[in-house]
């Protein structure tokens, strides 16, 4: 998938999430988050042109594993941000989606953590 349709994926994704939040569904809000950092962390690989996005291909998926050392990876090349985004996400994720036991307000506690990654990956 081209970067740019990434990010729009990535804009449609956070758009969702905050709908779920304002209708206090933390477990699909949770989700789109999750799913909209990870979607950052395959942009920032691919424009840092990092092994894990070969890796992945060969795969034929990203793994948390390959996301994780990306993450890792781009944290040395653009700020923690990628780290605390990601993090904050993978919580969700766990959390939140999974384990269903996050509330609307954890969630929105989080989600300027995400928006940073998201910004930053506008940027980038």
């Amino acid at each position: 998938m081209v970067s740019l349709e990434r990010v729009k994926l990535i804009e449609r994704l956070v758009d969702e999430a905050a709908s779920y939040l304002e209708k206090g569904d933390a477990i699909q809000s949770s989700e789109k988050l999750y799913k909209s950092a990870e979607e950052c962390i395959k942009v920032l690989a691919e424009r840092f042109s990092l092994e894990e996005v070969k890796a992945a291909e060969e795969r034929g998926r990203w793994t948390v594993t390959l996301l994780e050392k990306a993450v890792g990876k781009l944290v040395n090349k653009l700020s923690t941000d990628v780290e605390l985004g990601w993090d904050a996400a993978n919580y969700l994720h766990i959390w939140g989606f999974h384990e269903a036991k996050l509330d609307a307000e954890d969630v929105r506690r989080r989600l300027p953590i995400i928006e940073r990654l998201i910004e930053l990956t506008r940027k980038t």
